[in-house]
């Protein structure tokens, strides 16, 4: 099942290295680039780009290599010079990035990168490349349904685990989350993994014993449903990241953005507000236009 895409947003496509990235884009003003899960598509943002170009911001997402709408031959590439050829292809020199999970980790990538091209970071249940990874025993026996499904090549049941997995959160119940968002979710899922594969990208380098050096304003969420891997690097991230807010979030898995909209949606604009300084003259007026 599809999700509809409303008409205000503009799609785009990008020709990238053997690949035409797709995406859309909403509102003007300074940009904030959203980057998807690895389990998801640039749909999961809709909520949040409506909602921060309500509020005088340019939203940005697209569909990395692998996923959604964007096609890509097999040929060599890396995610974050892909990133860096759309900031260039609209003019950006400086955005704000929020990503979740494999999105986040792109982010970080980035901004160790490219500090001067970072204006702030929202990283939800983030990927670190390098960070170590410990399961429960709860969360190795889905670890281990998953496995076993890649292994017979049954991508039906595959999405349908990765759905516990990450939607209804590793240690809760099947099927917590049910409505738009988790047919919105089986949707992203399901084109992703039936795409062809992608042999040849470039891994990034490890950013885990280099996160102290992420000095830009930060916002970092979790959900309590989450993996308690990822629960534990959000706090290693909230101690050592030296301009970070950090929150848990309540009864929330991996992607709070479709589970959660309006919550994420209040913490987003407050916190685009505050590395704003409050927002100048004019996005106060396009936020109460």
């Amino acid at each position: 099942m599809d999700m509809d895409v409303p008409e205000a947003f503009e799609p785009f496509s990008l020709e990238v290295g053997g690949a035409t990235l797709a995406g859309f884009e909403i509102g003007e003003g300074l940009p904030v680039v959203f980057l998807h899960a690895g389990v998801c598509d640039k749909r999961m943002w809709l909520s949040q780009m409506q909602s921060v170009a309500d509020a005088g911001w340019h939203a940005i997402a697209y569909d990395r290599r692998g996923y959604g709408e964007t096609q890509s031959a097999d040929v060599a590439f890396h995610h974050g010079r892909d990133l860096e050829a759309l900031l260039e292809a609209f003019g950006i020199h400086a955005a704000v990035l929020v990503g979740c999970s494999m999105g986040g980790g792109l982010a970080i990538d980035f901004a160790l990168r490219h500090p001067g091209r970072v204006i702030g970071l929202v990283l939800i249940g983030t990927s670190v490349s390098g960070a170590p990874w410990d399961a429960t025993e709860a969360e190795s026996m889905i670890e281990a349904a998953e496995e076993d499904a890649f292994e017979r090549g049954d991508n039906d049941m595959l999405n349908r685990v990765q759905a516990h997995e990450w939607l209804d959160g590793p240690r809760a119940q099947s099927g917590r989350v049910s409505g738009a968002a988790r047919a919105l979710f089986l949707d992203m899922n399901a084109l992703a993994l039936n795409k062809p594969a992608l042999t040849q990208e470039q891994p990034m380098a490890d950013a885990w014993h280099r996160v102290a050096e992420l000095a830009a304003p930060s916002l970092l969420l979790v959900g309590d449903q989450d993996f308690t891997a990822i629960i534990d690097r959000h706090e290693q991230l909230s101690e050592e990241m030296p301009n970070a807010f950090a929150a848990v979030l309540e009864n929330v898995a991996h992607i709070p953005s479709i589970e959660r909209p309006i919550l994420v949606n209040a913490m987003l604009l407050q916190f685009l507000d505050a590395i704003a300084g409050g927002g100048d003259d004019e996005n106060d007026e396009e936020s109460e236009g």
